[in-house]
């Protein structure tokens, strides 16, 4: 009777004391998150190099997730630019290259088929402490100029 006791006492320190070890281990650091502030950047920077080259687009910066956390439509861009902005967007979340880049590997086969996701240039991954953290795309002129809008957004961002 005495030896299960001192059985179970030990045990029950040693599960103690195995819990205080794993307490004192740091607790990792969190990955870096698209705030509302920096997609405020993000879109200023990209805004300016579209109105600079009198390019009308949709312009969205989104989250890890590919969720929108800022849209801005200018005016005069097609009701179309919205979709493809969106669509280039989910190719950056689930590739995490850029939209053009998809296009390339996927004319080639050598990456999968990423379903409602577009080809075309112009969406591009935000990288932020080594963490990608979001996309600027953007859509409404031709694709090399709809990236050129989303490098300067992404830019204005990343470190």
């Amino acid at each position: 009777m005495i030896t299960r006791i001192l059985t179970g006492l030990t045990l029950l320190c040693g599960l103690a004391f195995s819990g205080l070890a794993l307490a004192q281990q740091p607790a990792p650091t969190p990955a870096p998150a698209l705030t509302y502030a920096l997609a405020e950047q993000a879109m200023t920077a990209a805004l300016a190099e579209a109105r600079a080259n009198n390019w009308n687009l949709t312009i969205v910066v989104a989250d890890e997730y590919g969720l929108p956390v800022m849209i801005h439509r200018m005016d005069g861009a097609s009701a179309r630019s919205y979709e493809i902005a969106l669509a280039k967007a989910k190719v950056v979340q689930e590739t995490g290259i850029s939209s053009g880049e998809y296009g390339t590997r996927l004319a080639a086969g050598q990456i999968a088929e990423v379903e409602g996701g577009v080809t075309f240039a112009g969406g591009v991954p935000v990288m932020r402490n080594g963490a990608r953290i979001g996309a600027v795309t953007s859509s409404g002129a031709r694709g090399i100029e709809d990236e050129q809008v989303s490098l300067k957004g992404a830019a204005a961002i990343s470190n």
